[in-house]
């Protein structure tokens, strides 16, 4: 009898929400064989997977534009944002998806301080395994990055508060702010930050606080080349600017999650990239 696991329709999503990701057919494959599955039966399944149109992994059934833009938590009017400590100017606004790009979130001299307080922390970045739900490291993100604690000093509770002012949704549903760096070549290919449901090691992710539902991207440096945050699937391209920050949103009140916010990281082409990035969950973060 034959100890290889059968291919699965849940088997069969995550092919597809990982090629939509940017992944690579070998990287799936292997994750697929240390899981458990046949080689020849892995390779099969991306290949059906590549000449198959992406599906929705939201509960939506197999239909992307069923989903709803209900109202956005970030405010769709204004040009300015008051947080507890400092006026936020907003630059950019797209609606659908929910894309906003604000300027002045944080001062050069706070940039520097984050910037300096993670350079000796810095580790290789990781994702998570959609299989087991384990951290691993993928040629598709070449980073170096570290976190810190929800309020883990008096200068990181400070930028927390104003994170959760910005993005108005709770301060404890907040994960750990997160910092990356990627010298030149470094990048991260188009994915989505919730986490689909479809992936079998996504299940105990969710469970510490539900799905994330909107992501900050604060810029700590100028990037004299490349290093442009960018959503394919509506042809915006963000620039890094120094104390500048773009957020979005994903999941709506229904639970839907929003596949247009497929975004990644271009190449840098000369100097580095500094980001900060917070992600907000569903309910109270553990």
């Amino acid at each position: 009898m034959s100890s290889f696991k059968p291919m699965t329709p849940e088997w069969q999503q995550w092919c597809r929400d990982n090629l939509a990701r940017g992944c690579d057919e070998a990287t799936l494959i292997a994750a697929m064989v240390q899981a458990g599955i046949e080689p020849v039966t892995a390779g099969i399944a991306v290949l059906q997977a590549m000449n198959q149109p992406t599906q929705a992994s939201t509960g939506n059934a197999a239909n992307p534009a069923a989903y709803e833009y209900t109202a956005a938590r970030f405010p769709q009017v204004g040009s300015r944002i008051q947080t507890h400590d400092r006026e936020v100017k907003i630059s950019f606004r797209l609606l659908e998806p929910v894309v906003t790009v604000v300027d002045d979130f944080m001062s050069m001299a706070e940039c520097e301080q984050l910037v300096e307080m993670s350079r000796a922390k810095l580790q290789r970045s990781t994702i998570v395994d959609p299989s087991t739900g384990a951290h691993q490291h993928i040629a598709e993100r070449t980073s170096s990055g570290t976190f810190f604690a929800l309020n883990e000093d008096a200068f990181i509770a400070r930028l927390d508060r104003r994170i959760a002012d910005l993005m108005h949704w709770p301060i404890e549903n907040g994960e750990g702010l997160q910092i990356l760096n990627y010298l030149v070549g470094g990048e991260y290919k188009s994915h989505f930050d919730y986490f689909p449901p479809s992936d079998p090691g996504c299940a105990m992710h969710i469970a510490k606080g539900g799905q994330r539902v909107s992501t900050l991207i604060i810029y700590l440096n100028d990037v004299p080349a490349g290093g442009e945050t960018t959503f394919p699937s509506v042809g915006l391209s963000v620039v890094p600017k120094k104390g500048s920050a773009v957020y979005f949103e994903y999941c709506n009140a229904h639970g839907q999650l929003d596949e247009r916010t497929l975004h990644g990281g271009l190449p840098v082409l000369a100097g580095e990239k500094w980001i900060a990035t917070k992600w907000m969950r569903q309910r109270k973060y553990a």
